[in-house]
């Protein structure tokens, strides 16, 4: 690291149903980065602006043709970016591919990879070509003709209908009866243009955070997750009671580290960068695959930071490794 503090912009904000969680995550990584090594600045972006906020609490606009900001008629640029927004733009490719053209670093995934992993039936089925366990799912896209019986026939009952292109349950539903199908479909189409339909896989839910970088990589303890709701929604996930979140999960060494071997592999597989997190069922000990959160929340609340402190890492220490990482590329 250079003698001076690095200029360092978190995004965060974006335009889906996840903005006030990327706005927690990126505030709980402002507030854990060392001001000795980074002189970081909170940048919102979404549709309709994109602006920074200066220590003084004031805002500026960012120049866009080269990410730019100029208070007080002095023009600063930011030495790296730290990618803190879930959903679009941040996590499904399109603002990674703008920092890929103007040549600005950046923490997190490369564009093509956000926007396969974001895209959850494609994901799946490209990872199944090469031998992960996914369940059998359907794509309904806006517009298009539904027929209940033949999704019936297809997937069976219970199934879960959400967002193809989503995050954090947003517009997801647990389907257990044929009455059920066309509101959760709906449901669905109001935050995305396509939904999937899922087969109900019964078991455990797990998740593994991890990360790879050129001179050191970890994978985090595996968390269990346990629902007080019928499945892990956006109520369960971000308010506080009402799932548990247990680290390290109750399973045996044996199938933790079956979870820890399959999470490197599709990190590899899908051409990971940065942190991660997968999220899985047991069924009968054995992971199947759900789907990758490639801009993992970081709020307080979050589990990723959770699984990092277990392992002997604080955000500013991952952070620092991310950043570093991304800027020797």
């Amino acid at each position: 690291m250079n003698s001076n503090p690095l200029n360092i912009a978190i995004v965060a904000g974006g335009d889906s149903s996840e903005y006030e969680i990327s706005i927690k995550s990126a505030n709980n990584i402002l507030n854990h980065l060392n001001k000795d090594q980074f002189d970081a600045r909170l940048v919102v972006i979404s549709q309709q602006d994109w602006t920074v906020q200066d220590s003084d609490g004031a805002f500026y606009p960012i120049n866009r043709h080269d990410f730019s900001w100029q208070p007080n008629g002095k023009v600063r640029h930011f030495d790296a970016v730290i990618n803190s927004i879930h959903g679009t733009p941040g996590e499904n490719g399109l603002l990674p591919a703008y920092f890929e053209l103007i040549g600005l670093p950046f923490t997190g995934c490369r564009s093509f990879t956000g926007a396969l992993t974001f895209n959850k039936y494609y994901c799946n089925q490209y990872l199944k070509q090469r031998g992960v366990n996914i369940s059998p799912s359907i794509l309904i896209r806006k517009d298009q003709p539904i027929d209940i019986n033949n999704i019936i026939e297809a997937i069976g009952l219970p199934c879960f209908i959400k967002p193809n292109n989503g995050g954090s349950s947003c517009g997801t539903s647990r389907v257990n009866h044929p009455g059920e199908i066309l509101p959760a479909l709906e449901r669905a189409l109001h935050e995305d243009r396509e939904a999937i339909i899922e087969k109900l896989l019964v078991g455990t839910e797990v998740t593994c955070g991890l990360f790879k970088a050129e001179k050191s990589s970890e994978v985090f303890p595996i968390t269990e997750i346990v629902s007080k709701k019928e499945f892990f929604d956006y109520e369960a996930k971000y308010t506080p009671g009402m799932s548990d979140e247990i680290t390290p999960a109750r399973i045996s060494a044996e199938t933790a580290r079956s979870v820890q071997d399959l999470s490197l592999l599709i990190y590899d597989l899908l051409d990971c960068r940065g942190v991660v997190r997968m999220d899985y069922i047991l069924v009968n000990k054995i992971p199947w695959f759900l789907e990758v959160n490639t801009v993992p929340g970081m709020s307080p609340h979050s589990i990723v930071p959770k699984q990092a402190s277990l392992s002997g890492l604080s955000l500013n220490d991952l952070f620092s490794i991310l950043i570093k990482d991304a800027m020797s590329l």
